[in-house]
């Protein structure tokens, strides 16, 4: 029959191991969970003191309980350190023997034949004096950084913490009197300290499964956010970092912070962010931006500093959710764009029609005016005031009819009629035309033409006009003097042509908008605003492309690529001069 201390003892064992998984249960966190732990089994086994030490991931969490009575007040210390070196030890520096003692017990390496070691491999000490190199053993105050001997230790144990998966740690227990750990004593202790590893194991799960199902709700959040199309992504990102912080294990003093190319977006109290952590923004292989989030308080170690493994993970996963909404978004942006140049060009279609209609239809009577305005030139005797107001009636005719024809190169209506020619040559014969000009103006011409250049099948006198435009832009715009360079060069299939000045250069309005048909910023007198659009429909005819850049006071520089001659059209087409 069973001695009732015995059962007296079972059910106690049985009543703090439900308590135990109330506990665990209940969602404390793990030093609280350790510190009521240690207070349930040394009220369990009516020890003077326990010590558990638990070795979780890269850290090490120390709990010591003493019960009130037994010292002045103190019932319980705790520590928690991820200091490497600290971290693989179960004692404080400089208790060698003791350390060994107890590596040889966690990593089950005891001689169960011997009379201080149970059959499951725990450490049994009936009398401290009595053990072998007890002087040697660590005597101390009742501390938290360790397994250690108290000074009115007697007898003791340390128990291996089996979890569900694996050895979790030391259970240290300690008692005033010799031989306190009987033999039942000693199977329910062992019981005990695997029933606390179970829920240690437990707490975990239940703590991880409510910061899971926290971290994925505020992932759902944001991931809603991030799918609403019609909102600006300014306002997506900055709902973002106002619902991220909620993931977080400590909510009430997290704050985020979204860095996207130089904007920042940021929670409230972000400012005040001290322990922290990130993760980059990446699109396309590149960084461009990064996600933070941090504590505004001092939060007690977990896993990664504050935080726990799976906020890191969870970290990223805003970062590249972050960085698929930024490329939908930019997406539609520029679709957006396309859309819009669309429309552009159908509205320049229109236009195009609309001018040639209005040119074919101007031509007829401006020959009227120029013919019958030099007939009356012809006669003889006239003033000289009419023979004057004669002169300026050709000179607005001939004025208008150079538009008409430039109406017509816009309207694609005059038919290129293309030719494989020297672009060198070209520029060459343009400039003969020109030099002058720049010598009235005080402008320093600068050409450097690749000799090795090959020929291109273009309209030649469409060429002649592109240049011509864009010499004449640059002198414009250099009204005090100034350099202007042209150079040609190959690139690949095509060739290469750069006008560049050193004049008044343009803003990036003006540079949107130089293309348009009738956009200018001269006077009323000295441009009809076609001179730029034409040179883009002609370079667009003739398969190629120009690109333009300008800063105010710093000049602006024409880059027209254009393809080169096939080998055939080379050999059979008539060269122009």
């Amino acid at each position: 029959m069973a001695d009732p201390d015995t059962i007296r003892l079972a059910e106690s064992i049985w009543d703090y191991s439900h308590k135990l998984f109330d506990l665990a249960h209940s969602g404390p966190s793990r030093l609280a969970f350790l510190s009521e732990s240690a207070a349930l089994i040394s009220r369990a086994l009516g020890c003077c003191s326990a010590r558990i030490v638990i070795r979780d991931k890269d850290c090490r969490l120390c709990i010591s309980h003493t019960p009130e009575n037994r010292t002045e007040g103190r019932t319980a210390q705790a520590s928690q350190t991820t200091d490497p070196a600290a971290s693989r030890r179960w004692t404080t520096p400089g208790c060698d023997s003791l350390e060994s003692v107890c590596n040889k017990v966690f990593n089950a390496q005891v001689d169960t034949d011997l009379p201080w070691f149970t059959p499951f491999g725990s450490l049994r000490i009936d009398d401290l004096e009595s053990f072998p190199d007890w002087k040697r053993l660590a005597r101390m105050p009742d501390s938290p950084d360790g397994i250690c001997f108290t000074a009115t230790c007697r007898s003791a144990m340390i128990i291996p913490v089996d979890g569900a998966r694996r050895r979790l740690g030391l259970l240290q227990l300690e008692s005033e009197s010799t031989g306190y750990f009987n033999a039942p004593l000693i199977d329910f202790s062992e019981q005990f300290a695997h029933t606390f590893g179970i829920a240690f194991d437990i707490r975990q799960l239940q703590t991880s499964l409510r910061e899971r199902v926290k971290e994925l709700t505020c992932l759902y959040d944001v991931m809603r956010l991030a799918a609403r199309d019609d909102t600006p992504l300014d306002e997506i990102l900055q709902c973002a970092v106002e619902t991220i912080p909620q993931g977080w294990l400590h909510a009430d003093s997290a704050a985020a912070r979204i860095v996207l190319r130089h904007r920042t977006y940021e929670s409230k109290s972000a400012g005040r962010i001290g322990q922290r952590m990130s993760a980059d923004i990446i699109i396309d292989n590149s960084k461009v931006g990064l996600i933070e989030v941090g504590y505004t308080d001092q939060m007690p170690p977990a896993d990664n500093g504050p935080f726990l493994h799976e906020e890191r993970d969870l970290l990223g996963a805003f970062a590249r959710e972050l960085a698929l909404t930024v490329q939908q978004h930019e997406s539609t942006e520029e679709r957006q764009k396309l859309h819009e140049q669309l429309r552009h060009a159908d509205r320049l279609a229109t236009i195009g029609q609309l001018a040639a209609g209005v040119a074919h239809e101007l031509n007829e009577p401006l020959a009227s005016i120029m013919g019958f305005a030099q007939l009356a030139g012809k006669q003889p005797g006239l003033p000289p005031e009419i023979t004057r107001d004669l002169n300026k009636i050709v000179a607005a005719a001939m004025h208008a009819r150079g538009v008409i024809r430039e109406l017509l190169v816009f309207a694609r209506e005059a038919k290129p009629t293309k030719v494989t020619f020297s672009l060198n040559e070209l520029i060459r014969d343009g400039l003969f035309f020109l030099e002058s000009r720049f010598v009235t103006a005080g402008i320093d011409l600068v050409c450097n033409l690749d000799p090795d250049l090959p020929d291109i099948t273009a309209d030649r006198s469409q060429v002649l006009q592109v240049l011509t435009n864009l010499v004449v832009n640059s002198v414009q715009a250099m009204p005090d003097g100034g350099r202007l360079a042209i150079r040609t060069s190959r690139e690949n299939d095509q060739v290469l042509l750069v006008v560049e000045d050193s004049g008044c250069g343009m803003d990036e309005k003006t540079l949107r908008g130089i293309f348009h048909p009738f956009f200018t910023t001269k006077d009323v007198d000295q441009g009809t605003g076609l001179g730029l659009s034409v040179v883009h429909g002609i370079v667009v005819s003739h398969d190629g492309r120009i690109d333009v850049t300008s800063r105010p006071g710093e000049g602006t520089r024409f880059s027209i690529r254009l393809p080169i001659a096939a080998p055939h059209l080379a050999e059979s087409s008539t060269r122009g001069h």
